[in-house]
């Protein structure tokens, strides 16, 4: 089981599935995601900046958002936030 559970590639395409997937899903909003399922797109930006400075790579907050978001925050809340 470890080995499966442990592999990198394979943890990387999930997360780029789950991104993707939220991207091509706007009208799902975070406010719905943190009340069905305790996080958000800005949770996941958190865990990526986490991640990235854990692994030598300082980035910022609005930099993570950025690639969670795959455009800068503010310009995905004029589009698709309610």
């Amino acid at each position: 089981m470890d080995k499966i559970t442990n592999n990198d590639k394979v943890e990387a395409a999930v997360l780029r599935k789950l991104l993707n997937h939220l991207r091509e899903n706007t009208e799902v909003q975070n406010i719905d995601l943190m009340n069905l399922a305790g996080f958000c797109r800005n949770c996941l930006s958190k865990w990526y900046l986490e991640a990235s400075k854990n692994n030598g790579h300082e980035i910022t907050y609005d930099e993570a958002k950025e690639i969670v978001y795959a455009m800068p925050y503010d310009e995905w809340k004029k589009k698709f936030q309610k």
